[in-house]
């Protein structure tokens, strides 16, 4: 992911800001409409109460691109967590398509190419490192999983691309475009939490 990326995506993302509790049901809406699958994760949520986690937990990553150290474990210990829910791998690209769609609709005109392209690039990259954190090969080895691959991802990896990357221990890593990340990291609130 690159500055022109990063700076795409906080700048519409501070466009989406000040209608933030709308941006969060329309998501969770697209969400529950083109994948009901998931809504009985969150049968016992207050949904008002999982839309500010999720958009505070967005607002964090955003801001935090250009410091994905700092990001992307909190990200992995997060998404570790949501497994104890049912949570399924292929649930967080049903979450991003929601994502991209709702952002579309929010920003209009705002919403361009380079916008979707920057956004896809950032939500790629990081469910893609948070699933291999919860749902790792087969034969993994989580010393190896949990090094800091993402700054490689960030660097090198073009939107849509899907790669497979292997360490020195012959563990195979997966990778969906580029991420998301900031200077200090806030603790994220758990945007699935339950109950």
């Amino acid at each position: 992911m690159n500055d022109a990326q990063i700076q795409l995506v906080q700048d519409s993302f501070a466009k989406v800001v000040p209608i933030k509790d709308t941006a969060a049901e329309l998501v969770y809406a697209d969400l529950f409409e083109t994948a009901p699958e998931v809504k009985p994760y969150f049968a016992n949520s207050d949904m008002s109460e999982q839309g500010s986690k999720l958009m505070a937990t967005l607002g964090v990553v955003v801001n935090g691109l250009h410091d994905l150290d700092k990001i992307v474990p909190v990200a992995q210990k997060l998404v570790v967590g949501h497994v104890a829910y049912g949570v399924k791998a292929e649930d967080y690209d049903k979450v991003g398509a929601s994502l991209l769609r709702t952002l579309e609709k929010g920003l209009g005109e705002a919403h361009t190419t380079d916008v979707q392209e920057a956004w896809t690039t950032a939500y790629g990259t990081l469910s893609g490192v948070m699933k291999d954190a919860a749902y790792p090969p087969a034969g993994a080895i989580a010393a190896e999983a949990a090094k800091p691959i993402w700054k490689f991802w960030a660097s090198s990896i073009g939107v849509r691309e899907r790669v497979a990357l292997t360490t020195k221990a012959g563990v195979s890593l997966r990778a969906v475009a580029p991420p998301l990340a900031s200077k200090t990291t806030p603790a994220l609130g758990d945007p699935c939490r339950h109950g």
